[in-house]
Parts: structure tokens; C-alpha cells; sequence
């Protein structure tokens, strides 16, 4: 398998790093406006004069009128959301001015989290870190294997000797065996004239002893021996004598030697790390293995590098990210630390088969949301491609253990829960974000492929992926709603509810979709209707908004769009089992994403959606003939009605066409 290719990243202009806003902004800007107000009215209009009171029809009017309502409020948000867009551009650490000296880079952790993934997968990830440019001393790859698999431990094994025999370890090595065979040779010089050195302080007792101080001046021998010893002396105040300065230049010297031996020790750059997971005690899945490997004592990287086991880094990674978490002071001349936290980096795949019939391409959510949530330092944490500092971890986790354990002093044996990364859901990614963001840490979007994945290429692997981070959301909101918690600034809760306000969408797209049946087989009508005064409500709003969309998403491929578009609607099913299972208490574990393609019959998937679409089809087909026989009554409603199915029908195809979806096979 091997990555796509991408643009090279610009380096090419003036400074060090430069954020800007993202183009069509102001265009987006004045359409969102419109839109807005557009919606507004148009809902004005349906409260006061368009809902119809027949007592047969005003529960589903009254339904739709709510629905509406929610998707307003939810767009309003998500223009909120959208309405400072960055775009960072950043050069790379090597390339900065002033220099940034290397001797002074930071040392980067890579962390790469499995668990029943496949070796060759993790080790194509493995390698491609390993390979990654920067010096090698600062640089460490773990692979936190929590499924504590022989074949995995013997993997990380093969690739610590393959790369302790790579020409840059080899070449480090040796500067290290010659720096250490300089220093024994001095240790050796030190011991060898330590005799003398006795010999010499003895003779000058002896002679002050027999002759006195005052006579040491007739001897012209004594005379620059005693002149020696009091220079030694001089340059070593600490010392109160010539053996005593020796014994500490030989203690000095020894401690380099041993320095030295430790580092050729630690010269290993693959390591590999299965925590201990005791009976009856919670492991919290990917936030407990990634928060082991933090407090375990065998990482200490000052940034962290977190990769799903199947994300490729590319060379470039760690120079490209770095530059991010140093700010530099002109006074001190130095670059300082500062408060950023964490630096997301977009992610993509190498996978994907010609339509993206899954529709996971998410340039949309790793491009125009990322960058709007990032110009309202509220950039997401989505789990992989992304850079963290060590300290902002871990004083955040250590805060909430502290709570944590005030609450319920028996969860001090869940070691795991000391890490910054947070065990409180499922979808510990967001989680964690909002932590660092109330504890006062700033985050970045970067949008720059630096690492691409496996995406699940089968229904079933994606509506569990899918799952997981709808009721992990849900659980964010029920544990730690952003409207209650403290350190976050209005717009950061607004960014953080808007997410978690998307996911209950399933209850009103219920209701978008079943008004077209209800009048197929009832004749219902939820708008009092569908004459001139809705024409004039709907039809100018719905252009205006979807202008507005075509605005802000302005770069992203049409069919990328549509495709986000009926995965937003086909999953409403999912995002009610989420919410659902959630507010219902039921239990939830973090399951991991197969990495290779399920087989089986998935149409059991989507029975809802295949049942819905056949249904809709059915009525459009019986509304058909009788409008053949002129028994419809109004057949401007049929023609709206059949429209708007029409539409539903487009996008709930999408998640139909997947569950039969193969594969094409490969040429023989």
C-alpha cells in the first residue's frame, strides 16, 4: 500500500508562521446574513399563518414546526461556527529565522495505539515514524500495543535491531563510542598522574613540616610546586587540596562516561510498550493505553505525536508541527515556550475506492469547521495526526484526577485515569480538547495531509465507527456539558454544543422524512398550503441557503458535498440508537475500527432505511396513478410532496448502495 501523493506545502512567505482568513470569507459572510434572515422570516411565516389546526394534521404540523426549528438553531450555529475561518502557514523548524538550534529542539514521543489491528498495518505505520526527519536523539517511537500480542511484541522487536542498524543509528553510535573513548582516556590520564599527585602533596607536607613554610622560598623546586598547588587551587575554591580537585575531576569525568553508556543504551529509537491490565479494574480503552505509556515512566518526550495504528506520518511531520509550540522572545533571543496545547493536522486516507461510497472524506470537517473552530481557539482533537505537549497533558490530567479522587477515593487504583487524556467517554478526543481549552491551553488547526489512514471499506466497520463517536459525544454533553463548565470562553462552549447538538438531528429528520409518506397514504398536509405563500417563504430561502453552503465549503468537490449531505441524513437511525443508549443508561465500550473489510450480508444494517425507501417509492407510485385517474384533490401538494420524496429518496440511497457495495476485483 502506498500513500497518494499531496500539493507540496508553501513556504514561501515573510516570517515565521502567518495566519490569515480563509478566501470567500467575506462573500460567505454577507450570504449567511441573507440566509439568516431569510430563515427567519420564512419560520415566521410558518408559526403565525401556516400551521393546520384540523385535528388530524396538527400533530405532525406542530412536529415538522419544531423540526424546522431545530434546524435553524443548528444552522445558525454552524454559520457561527464558520464565520472566522484560518488558514495557518507555518515553515518548518529548520528553515526558521533566527535559527532555532537543534541542539534545542524539543524531543517528540510517538505514540502509536493499537489493538487487535494487523502486524503488517502497524508496522508500516512503525517505519514510516521511524523514518520521520528529526535528529535522532530526539526522537522515540512507541507502539502502545494494548492487546499485548507476542507477534506484535516480536514486530517492535525486529524493528528496533533493523533500525539500531540503519547508517543514522550507526553514525550516532559512533559519535558516541568516540566521545567515550575520549573521556576514558582522560579518566585514564586523571588515575595515572594521581601518584604524582600524592607524591607531590606528601613532599610539600613533609618539607613545610621539617622546614617551614617561610623556608619554602630557598628552594626553587618546592618553591613552584607550592605556586602550582595554590593555582589549582585558585581555579578550584571548592577544594582543599590538589587530590581533592583531582577526585573530583575524576568524578566528573566517570559521570560523562556514564552518561555516555546511557545513551548508547537509550540509542533505541522503536520501543514498544503492552500495559498490565488487572481483573476488575477499568482499562479505559485508547485513553488509558495512551495515559499508561505517559506515567509508566518509559516515555518523556516534551511532545507527544498520537497515530492510529494504520495513519502514515510523512518525513516531514514533526519539523512542520513543532515550529507551533515556540513563540520567539526578542528580548531573550531565544524562542520560549508557549501556551499551545495541541496542534490537530488534517487527516484523509489511502484507501478510499473511486465515489468514496462510505463517504469518508471529511474535507469539509478537516478544512472549512476545523479552520472556523480554530479562529475561536476551539480547534478539535480528533484522536490521530496531531501533536501534543506533554506538560498540558498532565497538569490537566492530574486536575481531574484530583477531582476525581475527592469524589471516590477508590478509584485510585484506575492508574490510567492520571493522564491527560480523558477516560470520561468514549470519544476521548473531544474530551480531552475541552479540558485543555478550560484549563486555559490554546489549540491549532494545521490543514496540511501530513499522515493518512485506512478507512473502513464495509458498512458494518463504519456504522461502528460512526456509533462511537455519536454516543461518546452524547456522553460529553450528559458528562461535562460546555455550558456548565468553567475556563471555556462563550464561543468555545457554543463550538463544542453545536457538535453535540448535530447528533440528535435523527429525531427531526424522522420527522422530514415521514411527512412526504404520511400524505401519500392519508392525504395529511403539515403546512396549511402549499399555494403561492409558501413559494414565496420557501423557495427563496432555500437558495440562499444553499449558496451560503456552496460559499463556505467553496474548494470541496460537489459530489465530496452531496455525499456529506446523505450520510447526514441516512444515518438518522444511528444518531437515535446514539442518543438513545446514552440518555437510557446503557453500557458503552470503546469498540476499535476493523482495519480490513468485513464480509457478510449488511442490508440487516439499514432494514429502517431500505424499508422507508421502499415505502416512499410505493406511495409516490400510488400517488402517481391516481393522479393518472384525477382522484388527487390538489395536485400542486402532490407535486411538492413528490418532490420533497424525491429528495429523501437521493439521499437515503446512499447508505442503501452501501450495504451492497463490493469491492471491484482485481484484474486476473
Amino acid at each position: 500500500m502506498t500513500p497518494s501523493t499531496t500539493v507540496e506545502y508553501s513556504e514561501n512567505f515573510s516570517g515565521n508562521s502567518r495566519s490569515r482568513l480563509k478566501k470567500n470569507t467575506l462573500w460567505f459572510r454577507y450570504l449567511a446574513v441573507i440566509n439568516l434572515i431569510f430563515g427567519a422570516w420564512y419560520l415566521q411565516w410558518r408559526i403565525t399563518s401556516s400551521i393546520n389546526f384540523q385535528p388530524y394534521a396538527v400533530w405532525i404540523s406542530i412536529l415538522l414546526l419544531l423540526a424546522e426549528i431545530y434546524s435553524y438553531l443548528g444552522g445558525v450555529m454552524f454559520i457561527i461556527g464558520l464565520w472566522r475561518p484560518l488558514e495557518r502557514q507555518v515553515k518548518s523548524i529548520d528553515r526558521l529565522k533566527p535559527a532555532f538550534s537543534p541542539s534545542k529542539w524539543p524531543t517528540v514521543d510517538v505514540f502509536v495505539t493499537c489493538y487487535s489491528e494487523p502486524v503488517e498495518i502497524v508496522e508500516e505505520t512503525s517505519r514510516a515514524a521511524l523514518a520521520m526527519d528529526y535528529p535522532v536523539t530526539k526522537l522515540r517511537v512507541y507502539i502502545l500495543d494494548d492487546g499485548n500480542s507476542p507477534e506484535m511484541r516480536a514486530m517492535a522487536q525486529k524493528l528496533a535491531i533493523e533500525d539500531l542498524q540503519s547508517p543514522l543509528l550507526q553514525q550516532e553510535a559512533h559519535r558516541l563510542e568516540l566521545e567515550r573513548s575520549h573521556l576514558v582516556a582522560r579518566l585514564h590520564e586523571i588515575n595515572s598522574v594521581d601518584p604524582d599527585i600524592q607524591s607531590a602533596e606528601g613532599l610539600l607536607q613533609n618539607y613545610s613540616s621539617n622546614h617551614g613554610n617561610g623556608n619554602i622560598n630557598n628552594s626553587t623546586a618546592m618553591r613552584f610546586l607550592y605556586s602550582l598547588r595554590r593555582l589549582m587551587l585558585l581555579v578550584s575554591p571548592d577544594s582543599t587540596s590538589v587530590s581533592d580537585r583531582l577526585e573530583a575531576e575524576r568524578k566528573i569525568t566517570q559521570d560523562a562516561i556514564d552518561q555516555k553508556d546511557l545513551e548508547l543504551t537509550e540509542l533505541a529509537r522503536m520501543r514498544y510498550i503492552a500495559r498490565p491490565k488487572p481483573p476488575g479494574v477499568p482499562h479505559h480503552a485508547k485513553a488509558g493505553n495512551i495515559n499508561y505509556a505517559m506515567f509508566s515512566g518509559e516515555t518523556s518526550g516534551e511532545l507527544i505525536v498520537t497515530l492510529d495504528a494504520d495513519h502514515i506520518p510523512k518525513p516531514h511531520f514533526i519539523k512542520r508541527v513543532v515550529p507551533y509550540f515556540f513563540t520567539y522572545n526578542v528580548f531573550s533571543g531565544q524562542y520560549e515556550k508557549n501556551k499551545i496545547a495541541l496542534v490537530q493536522t488534517e487527516q484523509d486516507f489511502y484507501n478510499l475506492p473511486a465515489g468514496d461510497p462510505f463517504g469518508h472524506s471529511a474535507h469539509l470537517f478537516y478544512g472549512p469547521i476545523q479552520q472556523g473552530k480554530d479562529g475561536m481557539n476551539a480547534a478539535f482533537y480528533t484522536g490521530t495526526n496531531a501533536m501534543i505537549r506533554r506538560e498540558a497533558l498532565v497538569t490537566v490530567g492530574l486536575q481531574y484526577f484530583s477531582d476525581e479522587y475527592s469524589k471516590d477515593q477508590k478509584r485510585l487504583d484506575e492508574f490510567e485515569l492520571v493522564g491527560g487524556v480523558s477516560s470520561n467517554s468514549i470519544t476521548e478526543d473531544m474530551n480531552t480538547a475541552m479540558r485543555l481549552h478550560g484549563a486555559g491551553w490554546q489549540t491549532v488547526y494545521h490543514n496540511e495531509l501530513l499522515a493518512e489512514g485506512l478507512a473502513p471499506d464495509d458498512l458494518s466497520s463504519t456504522m461502528k465507527q460512526k456509533l462511537r463517536w455519536a454516543q461518546g459525544t452524547i456522553q460529553v454533553l450528559q458528562r461535562e456539558n460546555p455550558f456548565n463548565k468553567p475556563g471555556l470562553t462563550f464561543w468555545q462552549r457554543l463550538q463544542y454544543f453545536q457538535t453535540m447538538y448535530s447528533y440528535f438531528a435523527g429525531f427531526f429528520i424522522a420527522i422530514f422524512i415521514a411527512c412526504p409518506i404520511i400524505y401519500f397514504y392519508t392525504g395529511i398536509i403539515p403546512v396549511r398550503a402549499y399555494g403561492p405563500d409558501f413559494v414565496i417563504h420557501f423557495i427563496p430561502g432555500y437558495i440562499i441557503n444553499r449558496l451560503t453552503f456552496i460559499a463556505a465549503c467553496w474548494g470541496i468537490p460537489a459530489g465530496e458535498l452531496w455525499r456529506s449531505e446523505q450520510y447526514a441524513i441516512a444515518y438518522f437511525p444511528l444518531y437515535i440508537k446514539a442518543v438513545w443508549s446514552v440518555l437510557s443508561g446503557q453500557p458503552m465500550k470503546f469498540v476499535v475500527t476493523p482495519k480490513q473489510r468485513q464480509s457478510g450480508n449488511f442490508l440487516g444494517l439499514v432494514r429502517i432505511q431500505l424499508g422507508i425507501f421502499l415505502f416512499t417509492f410505493a406511495g409516490m407510485v400510488l400517488n402517481l396513478v391516481q393522479f393518472a385517474l384525477n382522484q388527487l384533490s390538489d395536485p400542486g401538494a402532490h407535486l411538492i410532496n413528490a418532490a420533497w420524496a424525491l429528495y429523501n429518496l437521493s439521499l437515503l440511497w446512499a447508505v442503501v448502495r452501501a450495504a451492497v457495495w463490493q469491492p471491484p476485483k482485481s484484474a486476473t
